[in-house]
Order: C-alpha cells, then structure tokens, then sequence
C-alpha cells in the first residue's frame, strides 16, 4: 500500500502585487508557521517577499 506523503504543496503569492508566482512543498509538522521566500517577481521585475497563500 502506498503511504501518505507528510509534505504539502504551496503557493507563494508576491507581497507587493499579490501575484501568484511559485508553488513549492513544505513538510506539515517540521514548518508550522507560513513560509516568507524572497524571489523573483516577473510581474514587479525586481526581487520581492513571497507568502504562502491559501
């Protein structure tokens, strides 16, 4: 039987436009809090804060 995978996938979402950018995966019980990357935004053409949205 296959096993449930204990990673989740996410999307994270640009602080300043609010675009949505990137979707990544982050463990469920080692990262509790919401992941903050700082990428790149194609939409603002600069580096950014991204969230990770709902």
């Amino acid at each position: 039987m296959a096993t449930v995978s204990k990673r989740v996938i996410i999307v994270l979402a640009c602080t300043e436009c609010k675009n949505r950018n990137y979707t990544t995966t982050k463990h469920r019980e080692r990262q509790r809090d919401r992941l903050e990357l700082r990428k790149y935004c194609p939409r603002c053409r600069k580096h950014v804060m991204h969230r990770e949205a709902k």
